[in-house]
């Protein structure tokens, strides 16, 4: 089987949509420019609807750009009877250039953006999987990335809150009530597994540490959830700003 033989064949959906939909022609081009703008548009909405800074426009563009370097890529392949598939992979490495430079650090030096970067990234691959005539690999895609960003927040969330270890961003008033805060952490039934300085806070009156804990405590683990312990903790004096990080 040859390269062109490759990409033509034509998947479950293709065969129902009859020959037209396995080649470049207008039918078909104006069906895979639509249903990449659909589906990019759907995973789009949800990141805007969480008002993520990647929306619906930037997702909408990176299939709709990955869509079409999928049809050059036929079309060479059908024009000139070879081809590398060069198109397709600088834009799948673009959408990773774009996906790096939207991983957005807080104040806190938290990373943020990161899920909406792989999707992203992924919407891209799903637009090149339609620009070349794969539309039920573009669908399943689709479908698991809806799934991921609909249903698997809550369960990751739960998992999460279940845990007996997590981390936080601690701003103390000065370092000399670390000392006070480890004690507090000792008398809940924890364990302070790692505590670390950030020297980028050097010089602005408060201390900054980022801390692991381990739950040590039965009656803590059965009956307290994360946030509980934090906001318990966050009503110490001697805390300017407590919250878990992800």
């Amino acid at each position: 089987m040859n390269p062109s033989q490759m990409v033509l064949s034509p998947d479950l959906l293709a065969r129902l949509l009859g020959p037209w939909s396995m080649h470049i022609n207008m039918p078909a081009v104006l069906f895979r420019v639509i249903l990449t703008l659909v589906l990019s548009a759907v995973i789009g909405w949800e990141r805007s609807s969480k008002r993520h800074s990647a929306g619906l426009r930037t997702f909408i563009a990176v299939a709709l750009t990955g869509c079409a370097a999928g049809m050059l890529d036929i079309f060479i392949l059908e024009t000139y009877g070879s081809g590398q598939f060069f198109i397709t992979g600088m834009v799948i490495l673009g959408a990773a250039v774009i996906s790096g430079y939207s991983i957005l650090f807080n104040s806190r030096t938290q990373i943020r953006g990161l899920t909406t970067a792989a999707v992203l990234w992924s919407t891209g691959v799903c637009g090149a999987a339609i620009g070349i005539g794969l539309y039920t690999a573009s669908l399943c895609l689709f479908a698991a990335m809806l799934f991921n960003l609909s249903v698997l927040p809550a369960l990751e969330g739960y998992l999460k809150d279940k845990s007996n270890h997590f981390e936080v961003h601690l701003e103390l008033k000065s370092g000399q009530y670390l000392p006070s805060f480890s004690a507090t952490i000792r008398k809940l039934g924890m364990r302070i597994d790692d505590i670390e300085l950030n020297p980028a806070y050097a010089g602005s009156g408060i201390s900054v540490y980022s801390v692991s804990f381990t739950i040590s405590s039965t009656e803590l683990k059965k009956y307290k959830s994360h946030k509980e312990i934090i906001d318990a903790l966050g009503s110490l004096d001697y805390i300017v700003f407590i919250e878990e990080m992800n």
